[in-house]
């Protein structure tokens, strides 16, 4: 019997049962279609954090506190940096171009009867050039704002709408705790960064922040959340941020280890990117155990079928048909069902990546090697699990298998 008989008949018989036929491959369906989603969300994370890192531009550093020990296991950073330390950088490093102290938290901001919690921002001026930030509307927070801890303040765009809707919100004055603020500006829409929307926030001086909302809690200065510098130009970076620990190695009189960090855009998406791809990979190997099982249930229901085709067996034995020509029809029942359950879960990997990608920031995009692969081992998953029952059913003696006629 030549190969196009056999699949032709493995085509038939598995026609036949049809129900049987789409539950044997509901395993693989499922787990193609798994594998290629992770693989493909995975991809779009990394892809979006990389485009949100790239654009601060190639030349952004971040000078953030505690030891690289408290940074990797706590997220409440003991708060080794101060504003001076961001002035002594300004000063002293030459390599860079400017730098900007930021104080971060979580506050009410409220202007009448509307409310939002938003992420609170106590800056300079220079935060405009580092952060790649722009204006939209009045201005933004000035160094005169800054020595007269005036109780200015410029909103993000999502906040301004949520506050005043169609209403000028510049003159105004908004809420921030229990201090008044008036409104000098609203920025440009800018989006997300890292999962934290940057539109829905309010940016103040960092002087008055540091006085009426937060405190000094530092006998060396202000205490500062962070400080994003921006080095001249892309070749600078190395240099800046070299000149960056040594300063502040001398600043603090470290003789250990550092209680800081300075950190590039490189330097964190190389972070990143090893972090979204663990995550995918794990979640791609939780997936792929649905291929395992698939296997095992085509296996199962092959070997249902070689004990329901005994008769059919013998009978084509007894015709002169050979072990080979048995085993041949069996493994390409098995093979049939696999690749048919793997091309049905590629579809419907690929339908729910496009999904993602239209109705999330998400940037998911379908991975040719992910496909390939995933259709490779459904198809040896089948060929595998196939084995046994196209050997069981080769082995049959005819006579014995007449018998049961």
């Amino acid at each position: 019997m030549d190969l196009a008989e056999s699949l032709s008949m493995a085509v038939k018989t598995l026609t036949a049962n049809k129900l049987r036929s789409t539950l044997t491959m509901l395993g693989i369906i499922i787990g193609n279609a798994s594998v290629i989603s992770m693989i493909g969300i995975g991809q779009g994370a990394q892809k979006l954090a990389s485009e949100q890192f790239e654009s601060l531009g190639p030349n952004v550093l971040f000078v953030v506190p505690g030891t690289r020990e408290a940074r990797r296991t706590t997220f409440d950073l003991p708060q080794t940096l101060v504003v001076a330390d961001a002035k002594a950088i300004a000063e002293q490093v030459p390599s860079i171009e400017a730098v900007a102290p930021q104080i971060s938290n979580q506050y009410l901001i409220s202007y009448r009867g509307n409310n939002a919690s938003s992420s609170t921002i106590g800056t300079t001026p220079e935060f405009l050039i580092v952060r790649s930030f722009e204006v939209g509307q009045g201005r933004f927070i000035t160094n005169d704002d800054i020595d007269r801890n005036q109780s200015v303040a410029a909103l993000g765009a999502e906040l301004a709408e949520k506050l005043f809707g169609d209403e000028d919100p510049l003159g105004k004055q908004v809420r921030v705790r229990n201090a008044s603020f008036q409104v000098v500006g609203v920025m440009k829409s800018k989006g997300s960064f890292l999962g934290q929307n940057q539109d829905d926030a309010i940016y103040l001086p960092i002087s008055t922040m540091a006085n009426r909302l937060v405190g000094r809690t530092s006998p060396f200065g202000t205490q500062v959340t962070f400080i994003s510098v921006s080095a001249k130009d892309e070749n600078s970076v190395t240099a800046a941020k070299f000149q960056i620990e040594n300063l502040l190695r001398l600043r603090h009189k470290i003789t250990d280890e550092d209680d800081f960090g300075v950190d590039t855009q490189k330097d964190i998406l190389t972070i990143v990117g090893t972090v979204t791809g663990a995550l995918t990979l794990m979640l791609s190997a939780i997936a792929a155990i649905s291929l395992l099982v698939g296997g095992i249930g085509i296996m199962n229901i092959m070997l249902v079928s070689v004990s329901e085709r005994t008769q059919e067996i013998g009978l084509r034995k007894a015709i002169g048909a050979t072990q080979k020509d048995i085993l041949v029809q069996f493994i390409i029942e098995a093979v049939i069902l696999s690749a048919a359950g793997g091309a049905f879960g590629t579809a419907l990997g690929v339908s729910g990546i496009v999904l993602v990608g239209a109705f999330s920031p998400l940037k998911a995009a379908v991975s040719p090697a992910a496909i390939v692969m995933a259709v490779s081992i459904s198809g040896g998953i089948g060929l595998g699990f196939g084995v046994l029952p196209a050997r069981q059913a080769a082995k049959l003696d005819p006579i014995v298998a007449l018998r049961s006629i």
